[in-house]
């Protein structure tokens, strides 16, 4: 094609209307015209007044590479802009001498420019200088950064080759023993190779999760690896652990989201334990969900130690997995016995009462054992203790209650036999051998007030009559046999029940002919007597 750069040179003039100097420097920038008259226009266009016209005329630079416009588009670099940034890319595309100079100029700009530079310098259009990566290793970490971003703003469009080419380039500089990697570029180095997300770059990232690097490039290095892992070695599992607790979180959470996708394995079982114990809430959290399950001594022991941790959702989730356990069940118990506060009481005896019949033994003694001295001394702390025997086995706890009440009675405490009966009497279903006893160890207590209103109140009274309810017959036999009513005991209740009807009255004449019968000469007796001639019963 018979480009007519002559006649196109003239709408470049500065008479000429702005939108037709701009459109004339694209078209020569787009075919690819060079022309030494057209190439001096293009440069004195760079700083013509419109801006449309120097934006195109910077393009045109670097695509037309008039390296006679060197010095101006380092001069436009340092304005900053836009128009920097165009600039800077221009120059880059003049060749090694365009590289050279932008290397010169990079220290010599202010910090907000130097990012265009940084971004030129690492572009395809650097390929074969000693530019490109080489910017990465820049001591201004303005500039390493700068770099590492342009690169990955690329990584879309770059071609496979390509991206194969830069890990390569990228790996040897971090493996380079002789040049190590400061401090300033380990951070640029090691987000680029995350973001190209090459798995020939593992070994290289596993070394930067180490604790001797700083928290950003481990944060970086364990992100990348995360994605490529599946079957870790035991070296891998430690670092893993280690990150997990580490105080910083932008280290620790890469490390945790990658201990959450990976099983928990039995040989790592110490290792998920120890988390329990890490100063952080998510390492904690994600070590009970994932070995809660597991029954052991350890295990269980770890879970105890979340019981006390200030997050509420923890404490519930560890109770929870250790009522499932036998040796959590066992531990909760053991905690049940050491603890103090009623409503912490209730707390974990509700949490093990759907588990409660794995409660036996030598730990179901204890509990017992404390519950009764709780009882004893009028403390409300025993009724979460019982209500845990009770789930444990309700007619087993009856019978030892029974007993133990008995066996006071036998002994003559009569104000403990009481408080064991008043709680098997909690149960509305209680049998006769308990509503008897009840009535018998509470006349012993009744302060046998004759008049009718204090009878009418006094429990014990009540409690025979539904004794008598339950079976009259037998009720008097074993009154007769209760050897520890003494006479006042018989009279009182004798002169209650007297005065009913039916098989109340009966009963009552029946206790006063046992007093009668068994007391001789005494006041007592006599007053049984008198009682019932009173009545006309002979």
């Amino acid at each position: 094609m018979d480009i007519p750069a002559k006649k196109l040179v003239r709408l470049l003039q500065p008479d000429q209307p702005a939108d037709l100097r701009a459109a004339a420097v694209l078209v020569f920038a787009e075919l690819g015209v060079k022309d030494a008259e057209a190439n001096a226009e293009i440069v004195a266009r760079l700083d013509d007044p419109d801006p449309a016209v120097r934006t195109y005329a910077l393009r045109a630079a670097g695509k037309l590479k008039i390296t006679k416009a060197l010095p101006v588009l380092l001069d436009r670099i340092k304005g900053g802009g836009e128009e920097a940034r165009l600039a800077a890319e221009s120059a880059v595309r003049l060749g090694a001498d365009g590289v050279k100079k932008l290397q010169d100029l990079l220290h010599h700009v202010v910090p907000g420019v130097r990012k265009y530079i940084a971004a030129a310098l690492t572009s395809d259009s650097a390929a074969g200088t000693d530019a490109g990566v080489g910017v990465l290793l820049d001591k201004d970490p303005q500039i390493a950064i700068a770099a590492a971003n342009a690169i990955i703003s690329r990584l879309p469009t770059m071609p496979p080759d390509r991206k194969k080419e830069l890990v390569g380039e990228l790996i040897a500089v971090a493996k380079d023993k002789k040049n190590k990697l400061s401090g300033t570029s380990e951070g640029p180095v090691v987000k680029l190779l995350a973001a190209i997300n090459d798995p020939a770059a593992a070994d290289v990232l596993w070394d930067r999760t180490a604790p001797g690097y700083s928290h950003d490039v481990r944060a970086a290095a364990m992100t990348a690896v995360g994605g490529w892992l599946t079957t870790p070695t035991k070296e891998q599992w430690k670092r893993l652990f280690a990150s997990a607790i580490d105080r910083d979180f932008t280290v620790a959470a890469p490390a945790l989201v990658l201990l959450t996708r990976l099983p928990a394995s039995d040989k790592q079982l110490d290792d998920w334990v120890a988390l329990l114990k890490a100063p952080d809430l998510a390492p904690r959290r994600l070590a009970v969900e994932k070995i809660g399950d597991r029954d052991t001594p350890e295990v269980a022991a770890g879970l105890m130690e979340q019981l006390t941790h200030p997050d509420r959702s923890l404490r519930d989730l560890a109770r929870t997995k250790l009522a499932a356990l036998d040796h959590g069940r066992q531990v909760l118990v053991k905690t049940v016995l050491a603890s103090e506060a009623q409503d912490e009481l209730w707390g974990l005896v509700k949490l093990i009462a759907p588990f409660a019949k794995g409660v036996a033994g030598k730990l179901r003694a204890e509990v017992l054992a404390r519950a009764c001295k709780f009882l004893e001394a009028d403390d409300n702390r025993a009724d979460p203790l019982f209500f845990l025997l009770r789930e444990a086995d309700a007619a087993g706890l009856r019978e030892e209650v029974f007993e133990r009440a008995v066996a006071r009675r036998k002994k003559k405490d009569y104000e403990t036999a009481i408080k064991y009966l008043k709680l098997l009497a909690r149960d509305p279903s209680v049998g006769f051998d308990v509503r008897f006893e009840l009535a018998t160890v509470g006349v012993k207590l009744s302060g046998k007030n004759l008049a009718a209103d204090a009878r009418q109140s006094d429990h014990c009274l009540r409690n025979f009559s539904t004794c008598l309810g339950l079976d009259a017959a037998q009720s008097l036999e074993l009154v007769g046999k209760a050897k520890w009513l003494d006479a006042d005991d018989l009279f009182y209740v004798g002169f209650h029940f007297v005065e009913h009807t039916g098989q109340e009255r009966e009963f009552g004449v029946g206790v006063l002919k046992l007093l009668i019968k068994a007391g001789g000469k005494t006041k007592a007796a006599a007053n049984a007597k008198n009682k019932l001639k009173s009545l006309g019963v002979k």
